[in-house]
């Protein structure tokens, strides 16, 4: 699914991102890890295709549409409800039976009951659980989380936790953390960046 040789990348004269080969096979689950400024984050923005690498070549195996991206940002729109952000990425996804899947999506994650609450007003956690609902709405066969944890209360961990058991055996998964025990346990390999 993703195959990269030498991949780098620098923002002037600051190296950011080492050269590195990676190969993730379909259905696989890489835990991404390392300290602050290692490149993990660019890594995974670099695989996105949102940034290009300085050197070296990659090839990612799916359609944009299939790329689903959790960044450290939630990317919706404050001014918008909860509801109304995920009718907006349903649309621009072209998401089948969309109403139902939002409804699901919401309600799986806690927050149906502030569906027609602005974004604005979430809490961080929350902004989180939506980012995430935002993320998994399309049903992306690639899944690229940084920090998917950030933020979550007790309750939105165990959640999550579970759902990234379930993906594990339908999607494949590139997850960076700084918090790899947490994964160990359905990582299928581990990339660790100095």
């Amino acid at each position: 699914m993703i195959r990269a040789r030498g991949l780098a990348k620098r923002f002037g004269a600051k190296r950011v991102l080492v050269p590195l080969d990676l190969d993730v096979a379909e259905g696989d689950f890489l835990v991404v890890t390392g300290p602050n400024g290692s490149g993990k984050t660019t890594l995974l923005r670099v695989l996105a295709g949102l940034v290009a690498p300085s050197a070296g070549e990659m090839q990612v195996g799916v359609d944009r549409s299939e790329l689903g991206l959790l960044a450290h940002e939630p990317l919706v729109y404050r001014e918008l409800t909860a509801l109304e952000n995920l009718e907006l990425f349903g649309r621009l996804y072209r998401v089948p039976e969309r109403r139902e899947r939002i409804g699901m999506l919401l309600e799986r994650y806690g927050l149906w009951d502030v569906r027609h609450e602005r974004a604005a007003s979430f809490s961080r956690g929350m902004a989180q659980r939506l980012a995430l609902c935002r993320t998994l709405l399309h049903e992306p066969r690639l899944l690229l989380l940084d920090e998917p944890f950030n933020a979550l209360d007790a309750e939105g961990v165990e959640l999550l936790q579970r759902e990234l058991g379930t993906l594990r055996a339908e999607r494949t998964l590139v997850v960076a953390t700084h918090e790899p025990e947490r994964l160990a346990p359905l990582a299928t390999s581990r990339l660790a960046l100095a």
